[in-house]
């Protein structure tokens, strides 16, 4: 995994993931790799029919010469027409929009995990919060007497 978006589980309920490939162009691939990729402030959108990954930031390859990409342009992410018409049906209800989970690398390919989500309220945050740390004082109990 090359990066994760920390604050989407915190933030939101996780309804569906879709798995998408990303349109790059010249030093973007090499970016990634060195890790040098930011999607905290990133969400998608279906513009035309298709899939768009705006707000991800991919730093310039710090090797690269004047063919250095633009580092916060959008991104066409590469998915199914199913999926986007399921995807878009996702979208209709109240509530819900697109955020990135993580991006890595598979098969030297830079795939980025989309969730649906819905946004968490902050009493779900404190509830949240409350059943992490039981969970976490109860697995300590149990490491402790053993």
């Amino acid at each position: 995994m090359v990066t994760s978006n920390r604050r989407a589980t915190h933030d939101y309920f996780i309804d569906d993931t879709i798995e998408a490939g990303i349109a790059l162009q010249g030093t973007e691939i090499k970016s990634i790799r060195e890790g040098k990729v930011s999607i905290s402030e990133a969400y998608a959108r279906i513009n035309d029919g298709e899939l768009w990954l705006i707000g991800a930031t991919i730093s310039p390859y710090t090797h690269g010469s004047y063919t250095n990409h633009d580092p916060d342009r959008p991104r066409k992410l590469l998915v199914h027409k199913q999926q986007i018409r399921q995807i878009r049906a996702d979208l209709e209800q109240k509530g819900k929009t697109l955020i990135p989970l993580r991006v890595r690398l598979k098969n030297g390919k830079a795939k980025v995990d989309i969730g649906v989500a819905r946004g968490k309220k902050l009493y779900d945050k404190r509830q949240s919060a409350s059943e992490r740390d039981a969970k976490r004082e109860i697995e300590r109990e149990l490491s402790s007497r053993r």
